[in-house]
Parts: C-alpha cells; structure tokens; sequence
C-alpha cells in the first residue's frame, strides 16, 4: 500500500519536471520556504480546512479567537489540550527534515511556518532560519491585560482537568462481578474442600474482571468525535496564571489577532536586504491577508 501511494505520488510530477526542479534548486541561493498544515498532515496530525474540518461540531476558526476564549474558556482549551496531545504524539515526516537540511546547507534558506505543532523544531530545523508566524501550541500565556507571564510547556496534560478521557468498561465489568457474586451466592452446600476451591475460583473471576476493565480504560477517547461526551471544567480547573491568577490561555495567534511584529519585521528585513531567488509553497493556500501583504512587498517594490 505504501509503495503504491509512493509510486502514485511520483507520477503526480513526471520525472523530467523533478529533475528540472532539483537543478533550479541547486542554483538557487536565498530561497524562501512558505509551510501550513499540509505540511504536518503526513505526520497524522489534521488540517482541520476543506473536508472533515470540523472537531466536534465546530468550525476550528471559530473556536480560534479571543472572543470564543471569553464566551467558552473550557471547550477551546479542551480544542488546544487534544491539538497539543496529538501533536506530542506525532513524528515529523520527510517533510520536515528535508526542510531543516535544505536549512543546515544553506544559510540563505528560510522557513515561514504557519504551523504550532512543533514538529519542524523537533526535525532538528535551525531556530535562526525558522520563523513561527502563528505562535505554538506549547507557549502559554496570560489573559490578563496587564499581565506578561508567558511561559513555555510541554506538559501533557498541562493541567489534570484537560486529561484525555479514557474508555472504561465499568459498568460491564460491575456486571461481571454482579454475576460472579450470584454464582457464589446460589452454590450448593457441600464439603469445605469444594467451597473452599469454589472462593478460590471466584476470587480469581474478580481479579480477571477487574484487569480486563485495566486494559481497556488505557484506550483514549476521540473527543473530536461529537458521539463522545466530554465534560464541562470550571475556570477553575483550567490553567491559571502563577503571577496574577487570571485564566492561561495557548500562545498561539488567532483569527482577528495581529501576526507576532519582531517576526514580520525580520522577514521584511530578510526580504529587503538582496533580491529572492525561489519561494517554495508547500501545504498551504497562503490566504492570510496580513502574511500576503509582507510576501508580496518585494514584488510590489520592484514595479514601482
């Protein structure tokens, strides 16, 4: 299946065209990586755009604003815990570590990622040559206005509340005791000898029982699936800023919020400083109005 999917992937782009690309590439110098979560979906991790966008019934963009935090802190911090938790989970691809080569041979390469799940940094891509436009999943900062805490954290689950939900065959697993208590219960009278052979045959049902229910409350729940239940946590049981005690929020950029202005402002810099020889667009659409903006600056100054 995976060599098929691979060969598949290689007649997508016909051998004279990947050649000609491998040989552009080499005679470029200030190259320009644009990445999205195209990038990260062969790491397992969803897009959460087009098809199946949804988590739960819910629109991703709209649980990623500020005004969806103040309206309902639990269910977008339960949204970031599952994104952080499926993020530690997952491994960077052949994407990621060709990105952080093609960066490690050439000083004059840089990555523009909308990601915030931490991969291209643990594929080992220079931090120098590595611009986080949205933030990251694992940065975490306060709410409060006058507040500066922010801190980074890899903690799963950042606090207990925010634990994912385990599957649990309790209920089957009482009936199981229930009848093995009834078994017990309804046995005939007999010599010491049988019945005592008959606890001790009891006694390991319960045990069985309770090791199978063991097993199966390891199994996680998919709370992006609208069929599992998860709970309602109190403000608080969400993470809560040590220095003023207001509610912690994830450090990522949402939709309405300003791209971070020491980021833009380096890449512009980059950008102004010699002419670019190649931009590469890879798992993304590149809509954002701001982030266009600033790539298409260059290109706008050359005309004028």
């Amino acid at each position: 299946m995976a060599s098929t999917t691979k060969q598949a992937a290689r007649a997508a782009l016909p051998l004279t065209d990947r050649e000609s690309f491998a040989a552009h590439l080499k005679k470029c110098r200030r190259i320009v990586a644009l990445v999205g979560a195209g990038l990260s979906a062969a790491s397992g991790l969803p897009t959460f755009r087009g098809a199946g966008g949804l988590w739960r019934t819910h629109d991703a963009t709209d649980l990623a604003t500020p005004e969806a935090f103040d309206e309902n802190p639990d269910l977008v911090w339960q949204f970031y815990s599952f994104r952080r938790h499926m993020a530690l989970k997952a491994a960077p691809n052949k994407g990621h570590y060709a990105l952080a080569e093609l960066s490690r041979k050439n000083r004059d390469f840089i990555t523009l990622s909308q990601n915030v799940d931490g991969l291209s940094q643990r594929a080992q891509h220079p931090p120098g040559q590595l611009h986080l436009l949205h933030g990251s999943l694992f940065d975490i900062k306060c709410t409060d206005f006058y507040c500066k805490y922010t801190r980074e954290d890899f903690t799963d689950p950042i606090v207990p509340a925010l634990a994912i939900p385990k599957k649990s065959s309790l209920k089957n697993n009482e009936k199981k005791e229930e009848n093995v208590v009834a078994q017990q219960t309804d046995k005939p009278y007999g010599d010491q000898e049988k019945e005592a052979e008959e606890d001790q045959k009891v006694g390991d049902e319960k045990k069985k029982c309770k090791e199978e229910n063991k097993d199966e409350s390891d199994e996680e729940i998919d709370i992006s699936d609208i069929s599992n239940h998860i709970p309602n946590i109190s403000n608080e049981e969400l993470p809560q800023c040590p220095e003023c005690k207001g509610l912690l929020r994830p450090g990522v950029v949402w939709f309405g919020e300003p791209l971070p202005t020491t980021t833009l402002e380096t890449v512009e810099n980059w950008m102004d400083s010699e002419p670019i020889d190649l931009m590469l667009v890879i798992g993304t659409s590149a809509q954002v109005s701001q982030l266009r903006a600033t790539l298409m600056k260059p290109v706008t100054r050359e005309h004028e």
